[in-house]
């Protein structure tokens, strides 16, 4: 039996609210979060995969759990712009985390998505991270193209983030998965707020293990899928991204998804 536990900590360490059980924590706190308090997950195995609802307006999301911690901050006000603007409000909020079952791990699935990344995250996988993100502002964070939101016809506060490159000619993007997996598809959903979008029409992913593939993209703000030679790896990352013609000098990307299975 794996002991998961889930609690609620202030900016001191003083644990305001905690449960744990075999297999499966739920906690129920009954409480408005404070500036500084740190959702934290603690597992006594590491390397587990669990599915995991930090938030309850938010997903739930299959990951996989390094170590044995993972430290959530509950985003402070002025970052929740890249959330729904119920999450993490109100009095009563409901907390779950559980072992992930066999089909789930054996399925074939979205490898790239985690409602619940961060920017500093090195437990919790996967994880997005990138070179540049515009401004610094949260609703340009990596952590918005894994995040399963697809919605792509306008830019800014949710539901509408993306990851934004600050017209950088060298911006790159990488899904890090924490353990070897093997893949066999991407998909991209490009930002398509046109006319005040630009969109990439080509792009360059590169694997953990050497290899490369070239894709070429529409002016579309539907997901774009590409067939990969089925390889194990440890993370992708998008890059070369090559801007259209258009004048608008604003590419950016809604959501990257990796298919595939542990």
């Amino acid at each position: 039996m794996t002991q998961l536990s889930l609690s609620i900590e202030q900016a001191d360490g003083t644990v305001k609210a905690e449960h744990q059980g075999e297999d499966k924590a739920v906690l129920v706190y009954k409480q408005a979060y404070e500036e500084g308090d740190v959702i934290v997950l603690n597992s006594s195995e590491s390397g587990v995969y669990l599915v995991i609802q930090l938030e309850d307006t938010i997903p739930p999301a299959y990951v996989y759990l390094k170590g044995n911690t993972y430290r959530y901050p509950v985003p402070p006000s002025e970052k929740r712009v890249s959330y729904s603007p119920k999450s993490f409000t109100g009095s009563v909020h409901v907390l779950q985390a559980r072992l992930a079952t066999e089909d789930e791990r054996s399925a074939t699935k979205n490898l790239a998505y985690n409602s619940f990344d961060q920017s500093d995250n090195e437990q919790c996988f996967p994880h997005a991270s990138a070179n540049v993100q515009t401004r610094g502002e949260s609703v340009f964070a990596p952590r918005n193209a894994i995040n399963g939101n697809t919605i792509s016809h306008s830019h800014g506060p949710w539901p509408f983030e993306s990851w934004g490159i600050n017209q950088r000619a060298d911006a790159a993007i990488t899904v890090h998965f924490g353990r070897t997996v093997e893949v066999e598809s991407v998909a991209l959903t490009l930002r398509a707020d046109f006319p005040h979008d630009n969109y990439w029409t080509q792009a360059t992913l590169t694997f953990s293990d050497g290899s490369k593939q070239v894709v070429h993209l529409e002016k579309s703000g539907e997901p774009q899928s590409f067939a990969v030679e089925p390889k194990s790896i440890e993370w992708v990352t998008l890059s070369e991204l090559i801007p259209s013609d258009d004048p608008s000098p604003f590419p950016a990307l809604t959501q990257i998804e990796v298919y595939g299975r542990d």
